[in-house]
């Protein structure tokens, strides 16, 4: 695996070996050993898998409030997204910015996104399936999120309309949210 630092502190892509031939292919999604040599010490206790039909669809931008944020390990097993993240830490210097990564079933990344941090991500494909594990239990209790068209935050998503929950299009800009970080 190759970890390469983004520009938001504390996150990073990582890039499994991919051994390909005529009947397919194989590849390591997560060593823990791998990881706490890089610097990753979450212990994921769950994993989740979800599957967007339509291209369009847009999921977040999500988070869980103290003490049930969580770290997560974002990939995609078919189709593409366009995965953004956004670091919501008051005291870090990426504090308020965002980064967005291609991730695909064909190119195999996958983004560690700290907690701390809102995650979203919006199709690029029909029948698209994301999965991801997390370091901490879902509680209902804690779950909060930002608009995913804050003005503030500038996001480049790659449609102007997309297919939202009625939850994620009741989300408020940043500025009007309460941080717990």
């Amino acid at each position: 695996m190759e970890f390469k630092k983004t520009t938001l502190k504390d996150a990073w892509i990582i890039e499994p070996k991919v051994f390909q031939d005529e009947r397919g292919f194989f590849t390591e999604t997560y060593s823990k050993r791998e990881f706490e040599k890089n610097g990753i010490k979450s212990n994921f206790v769950q994993d989740n898998h979800s599957l967007s039909t339509q291209k369009g669809v847009l999921r977040g931008l999500h988070f869980q409030k103290p003490p049930y944020d969580q770290a997560k390990l974002v990939r995609v097993v078919r189709g593409k997204v366009l995965d953004v993240i956004v670091d919501l830490r008051k005291n870090s210097e990426t504090f308020g910015k965002w980064e967005g990564f291609e991730l695909s079933a064909d190119n195999f990344k996958m983004l560690y996104v700290p907690r701390g941090f809102a995650h979203a991500f919006c199709t690029l494909e029909e029948n698209t399936e994301f999965v991801y594990k997390v370091d901490n239990f879902y509680a209902p209790e804690a779950d909060s999120g930002i608009a995913w068209n804050d003005p503030d935050l500038k996001i480049d998503w790659p449609i102007t309309d997309p297919i939202l929950s009625p939850k994620d299009a009741a989300l408020k800009p940043l500025k009007d949210t309460d941080n717990p970080f």
